[in-house]
């Protein structure tokens, strides 16, 4: 299981722009109309001479084929865009979950899920702040589907100020330990952007995961 690097309690908002690809067909019709103009002016006793006719002609074939390819780019950004507000408009609002050992705790409870091994029968939550100290301890129900932690303490405190903990699940099997993973965070879906090429989530936990690396929230 691969785990998620720390997050900051403060989500920064995603921006998606697209930006337009060159308009050269201003240059395009220029050219065209001064190749014309030259041919049709040119003198009948000297013409023009052939090597840079040959050249003149292989330019227009250049600036055409960038015409097209502006074009095409148009086309493909408008389809983009399309793209990305129906997957917008598919998940905005939707609970999700997304595998983090870094969960940021704002005085709600941190709702998660685990993907048990075969043959697990027990499962340890611990959580450490920070520093690496050990906040809570519990032994996970691995009938429940959905688990909380509250932001209680091992001293029977309830934490209130905004922190950054992490997660472990140690897992064992007839006693023996057999691993540790990271829990998957239940949290719903608030934005959705393009960040170098790829969907990411922005999420009412300050998680910000690519679109790959999350599933819809089954109870």
């Amino acid at each position: 299981m691969t785990e998620i690097s720390p997050v900051s309690n403060t989500a920064t908002p995603l921006q998606n722009t697209v930006t337009s690809a060159p308009n050269v067909g201003g240059e395009f019709n220029t050219f065209i109309k001064l190749l014309t103009a030259q041919v049709r002016n040119q003198d009948p006793l000297s013409p023009l001479d052939s090597t840079q006719f040959v050249e003149q002609l292989a330019t227009f074939s250049t600036l055409e084929q960038q015409v097209q390819s502006n074009v095409n780019l148009d086309t493909i950004a408008s389809t983009m865009g399309a793209l990305h507000a129906l997957i917008a408009n598919e998940w905005l609002g939707e609970t999700i979950t997304v595998e983090s050992s870094w969960v940021p705790y704002g005085g709600e409870e941190i709702r998660f899920q685990m993907d048990t091994d075969e043959g697990v029968d027990r499962s340890e939550l611990r959580v450490l702040d920070s520093a690496g100290n050990l906040v809570w301890q519990d032994v996970l129900n691995d009938e429940n589907a959905t688990h909380t932690w509250n932001g209680q303490t091992l001293n029977g405190d309830v934490l209130e100020d905004d922190k950054l903990f992490q997660f472990h699940i140690d897992q064992f099997r007839a006693g023996e330990y057999v691993g540790t993973i990271a829990p998957r965070i239940v949290t719903e879906v608030t934005d959705v952007a393009t960040e170098n090429g790829k969907l990411r989530l922005g999420t009412s936990s300050y998680l910000n995961p690519v679109i790959e690396d999350v599933r819809k929230f089954k109870p």
